[in-house]
């Protein structure tokens, strides 16, 4: 089973959660996709920070962009997983993985992904329905059924409420008021006090609801009008800033045990 070829699309977050899971456990051949323009907030711990920066280490696994797919056999020879610039997932039927993880987490539609993709394929969240367009959904809502494996229908849906962190939701969340361009004044892991400005969209200052630290922040780059740009963690510890989350580590033991079931009870 080592020598499985996976391919993830996504690098961001949950993503990376799930590669360095499977990573761990051995199954070290793994591509991720992404845009040219990545637009994580939690890039302490998304592996397409890799698109801007070359390279990205997230709990001690390390991720390496490449221009071409023919160039992954190199990074997984120094055990590193490959990056690619492919936002129409061309390297599925280039590489021919034996299991596709869409980890994009559109949240509600399924963007393309089909079972024709690979021998296993996995959906992450809603907007799949199992058997038809994956062969196993990972449910991603918080709750008594995070990371369950659906084999037949659907993940719940998407309630677009972030996660409670000490009894707060939306108010640990920033989004962009308009469309523009960002302007950090915070940085990933800096403190912040309630009311102080933690980053502008053009000449807009974005000001935390509450305080806490700065657990993700998106890049300088343009945005939507009400698009994620930073998350506040109330709880105040820093390590939480770069060290994969409760949420993606729970999904992506979902993910593992898909693969497992699906290769371990092969005939």
């Amino acid at each position: 089973m080592k020598d499985l070829r996976v391919v993830v699309k996504g690098a961001g977050e949950m993503a990376t959660g799930i590669a360095h899971r499977l990573f761990m456990a051995g199954l070290t051949r793994i591509i991720m996709t992404d845009m040219a323009r990545p637009l994580a907030v939690r890039r302490g711990v998304a592996f397409c920070e890799a698109v801007h920066e070359g390279s990205m280490e997230v709990e001690g696994v390390r991720a390496e962009l490449i221009q071409d797919v023919r160039a992954v056999d190199a990074v997984w020879k120094r055990r590193c997983v490959g990056v690619i610039i492919d936002p129409a997932w061309k390297v599925v039927a280039e590489l021919k993985p034996d299991v596709v993880v869409d980890a994009i987490m559109a949240k509600r539609r399924n963007t393309g992904t089909r079972t024709a993709e690979a021998p296993l394929v996995i959906g992450v969240g809603p907007g799949f329905t199992a058997p038809d367009d994956v062969h196993v959904v990972i449910e991603s809502n918080r709750g008594h059924d995070l990371g369950r494996l659906i084999y037949e229908g659907e993940a719940e849906p998407f309630t677009g409420m972030p996660g409670a962190t000490e009894g707060v939701r939306d108010e640990r969340v920033l989004r962009a008021p308009k469309a523009g361009r960002v302007k950090q004044v915070k940085a990933i892991g800096d403190p912040v006090s309630r009311g102080e400005i933690v980053l502008y969209v053009d000449e807009e200052p974005i000001h935390a609801a509450i305080g806490g630290i700065v657990r993700g922040l998106i890049r300088e780059i343009e945005v939507t009008t009400n698009e994620k740009v930073g998350d506040i963690d109330p709880r105040a510890v820093r390590s939480n800033c770069f060290t994969i989350s409760d949420k993606a580590r729970a999904i992506a033991g979902g993910v593992l045990e898909a693969i497992m079931h699906r290769y371990n009870n092969q005939s």
